[in-house]
C-alpha cells in the first residue's frame, strides 16, 4: 500500500480556499486580506501570502499592485476567451483520438462517475469529474505540451462552473448526456460527429457561464 503524500500547511490552505471559491462560498468580489486569512486559519502570515500567490497564479484570485487579492467575476470577454482555447485544444484532441483509434479510458472512468451520481456528491466533486472527463480526452493524445495547455487554464474553467452554480444552482442534467454522446462518437471513430458534439457542448458551457442558457 502506498503511503499518503504529506502536504504542507500552505498546500492545505490553498486547497481549502480553492474549494470555497469553486463551491461559491467565496463570491465574486470577496476580498482575502492576508492578515485576516492568517488569523482565521491559524497560520503564519507568510503562509497566507504564499497561498494567495498560488491562487493568483491559477487565476482563482486576482490582485492589483499593493491591493488585497479578491475573487474575480469572469466577464463575457474572459469566458469567450477561455472557451476559445478549450474549443481549439479539445477539438484537435478528439480528431487525433479518432484518427489513432484511441479509447480514452480516464475520460470513460470520469463519465461513469458522473453518470452514477445520484445527487449525494458535493458540487466540487461533480466539477472535478466534469473536468476530469475533458482532461482525460486531452491526456489520451499523449502530448505533454497539449496536456499542459489544458492544465494551465483548468482552474479558470472550474471558476466558470462556480459562476454556473451561482446563476443556476447546478448543471443541467443534459450535460452528462452530452458527455456520453461525445464519448460514444469518439469510440465509433466518427470524427465529424464527435467534433460537432464537442463544439456544441463547449459553446453551451460558455452560455451557461454567462447565464444565457
Amino acid at each position: 500500500m502506498k503511503g499518503l503524500r504529506p502536504i504542507s500547511t500552505t498546500d492545505a490552505l490553498v486547497n481549502a480556499l480553492r474549494e470555497q471559491i469553486l463551491a461559491g462560498e467565496l463570491a465574486p468580489g470577496a476580498r482575502l486580506p492576508e492578515e485576516a486569512l492568517a488569523s482565521r486559519f491559524g497560520v503564519a502570515r507568510p503562509t497566507a501570502r504564499a497561498a494567495v500567490q498560488t491562487l493568483v497564479f491559477e487565476g482563482l484570485l486576482r490582485r492589483e499592485r499593493n491591493r488585497t487579492a479578491y475573487v474575480p467575476k469572469l466577464t463575457a470577454h474572459d469566458v469567450h476567451d477561455l472557451f476559445l482555447v478549450r474549443i481549439a485544444v479539445e477539438l484537435h484532441a478528439i480528431r487525433l483520438l479518432v484518427e489513432r483509434g484511441v479509447r480514452p479510458y480516464a475520460a470513460e472512468e470520469a463519465l461513469e462517475r458522473l453518470e452514477g451520481d445520484r445527487g449525494e456528491r458535493s458540487w466540487t466533486q461533480v466539477v472535478d469529474d466534469a473536468l476530469a472527463f475533458h482532461r482525460g480526452l486531452v491526456e489520451a493524445v499523449e502530448s505533454p505540451r497539449l496536456a499542459r495547455a489544458f492544465a494551465a487554464l483548468e482552474a479558470e474553467w472550474a471558476l466558470c462552473f462556480a459562476q454556473v452554480k451561482q446563476a443556476r444552482g447546478g448543471l443541467p442534467p443534459r450535460r452528462n448526456v452530452e458527455h456520453r454522446e461525445i464519448f460514444d462518437a469518439i469510440v465509433d471513430r466518427d470524427a465529424e460527429e464527435a467534433t460537432r458534439l464537442m463544439r456544441e457542448h463547449l459553446e453551451g458551457g460558455a452560455r451557461l457561464s454567462l447565464g444565457m442558457d
